[in-house]
């Protein structure tokens, strides 16, 4: 940790000694200032990147056990170079080095640690209004449900994919295939299957008025074995929509839904999940707060037919917060309804509060982790309730004027319910966290991803 703290000094002076009079005048409070002005010292064809990042965390029960409750540090290294060829051609490598400090390795999950491996390592190719991207990269769509790079995450998601975007940020044309990077802590991590998730992704924001409109369509085809032990081909095709917006008086609204049909080797899959957010903004009182409900759903399986399979699949998603600030639960067999509340006391401080009530869909299917693996088994008839349990949450975000760095902390404590209780995990469950992170950009080489400019279509939809 000292290496660290030792570094990321090193790096701020170094910024100041580097940054030219007019990018000192340009500097802000923004959050969105994450990103440090570019220099004059480097070719408009190289760029640079860095990114620091510690978090302390500690939890009372993992996995609501009790009598295991660790403190320890989830730190990470990130540094990234760009090279931008005249006209067409760009090129973009990332390494990366995590580590989660003074937790028990048996409690370490495969997203807390990967040493010193390459996160991202893609080509990018730019003709017309066509840009095509091979090799390592980060797939982010819509509110990252399905497909996303889970940030929070020590690690992060990557892909190794053919990814192609037809059009400009506003409408667009997602086209990718490939496989999600398997992280292998001790080696260097390598892709999970060839070909088997594919996609197709378009984003309309001006199609109609005030409304951003995301239709997509994912697959997975992965070899998997049967309920009965036959191996197979998964072939899963999930159709879905996304749809965001304002309405007037200061509403606004959120609604995604997806249907998963297909094959499980010799079983069927019909499942489906989604979610609605009614907001409300209250202009009138300081600090502007935004009010929101929350309802999500994602199917169980209620065991009725053992050839078909009903559980909703959560692809690769980013499930930060989603299901509680504890990030224990994934978007499978859950039922949520959620109340938020969120408000800017200064321009660069941000501060959320949230409550939600969890249950299963099925009693009679499992309670899944947030990284889609069984949390809790069902007993032989099923449980004998469909409450997982409540959550309170609380975090803030604040943007320091000075430097590039976002300080956060956040606590969440979940109460189990009757489900949980009665198998073996009702332990309460306390889980604060302080984070900083320091990001800095050099040059304007970089192979910059359409992702990254994704934010700033959802004004074009106010």
């Amino acid at each position: 940790m000292r290496t660290y703290r030792v570094i990321a000094l090193l790096i701020l002076i170094g910024r100041f000694l580097v940054m030219t009079p007019g990018a000192q005048a340009q500097k802000t409070a923004e959050v969105s200032a994450l990103q440090s002005p570019t220099t004059e010292n480097l070719p408009s064809w190289l760029s640079f990147d860095l990114e620091l990042r510690s978090r302390t965390e500690a939890q009372t029960a993992i996995n609501l056990l009790r009598g295991i409750s660790p403190v320890y540090d989830l730190t990470r290294l990130r540094i990234g170079v760009g090279v931008k060829a005249p006209k067409y051609f760009s090129a973009y490598l990332q390494t990366q080095d995590s580590h989660a400090l003074g937790l028990p390795l048996r409690f370490v999950a495969s997203n807390m640690r990967d040493y010193f491996d390459f996160r991202q390592a893609y080509l990018r190719l730019d003709i017309s209004k066509t840009t095509t991207f091979l090799g390592r990269q980060e797939l982010r769509f819509g509110d990252e449900r399905l497909i996303g790079i889970s940030d929070w995450t020590n690690n992060s998601r990557t892909f190794d994919v053919i990814h192609t975007v037809i059009g400009k940020p506003e409408n667009r044309l997602d086209l990718f295939s490939g496989s999600v990077v398997q992280t292998r802590p001790s080696q260097l991590d390598t892709p999970r299957g060839g070909f088997s998730l594919h996609g197709a992704y378009a984003t309309l924001t001006t199609l109609v008025p005030h409304v951003r409109l995301e239709p997509y369509v994912l697959m997975k085809t992965p070899t998997v074995a049967s309920r009965q032990g036959i191996l197979g081909r998964e072939t899963l095709v999930a159709p879905g929509v996304r749809i965001t917006g304002n309405l007037p008086a200061n509403f606004d609204y959120s609604i995604e839904g997806v249907l998963e049909r297909g094959a499980f080797a010799n079983d069927s899959i019909r499942a489906s999940g989604g979610y609605v957010k009614a907001g409300y903004t209250l202009h009138s009182l300081p600090w502007r707060p935004h009010v929101q409900a929350e309802y999500d759903y994602a199917s169980g399986d209620p065991r009725r037919d053992p050839s078909v399979v009903r559980t909703f699949d959560q692809f690769y998603p980013s499930n930060h917060d989603v299901f509680g600030l504890t990030d224990v639960f994934g978007w499978q067999n859950i039922v949520q309804r959620r109340l938020n509340i969120d408000f800017h006391p200064a321009k660069s401080l941000y501060v959320l509060l949230h409550g939600e009530t969890l249950d299963v869909a099925s009693t009679k299917d499992s309670v899944y982790s947030g990284g889609g693996g069984v949390l809790v088994h069902p007993p032989s008839g099923g449980f004998g309730s469909d409450r997982i349990g409540t959550e309170i949450d609380g975090a803030l975000q604040y943007a320091w004027k000075r430097v590039p760095l976002l300080w956060e902390l956040g606590i969440g404590h979940f109460w189990p319910g009757a489900l949980m209780s009665a198998n073996n995990h009702g332990t309460q469950l306390t889980l604060p966290y302080f984070q900083l992170t320091y990001r800095l950009k050099v040059g304007s080489g970089t192979a910059r991803r359409v992702s990254d400019v994704r934010d700033q279509t959802v004004e074009a939809t106010k």
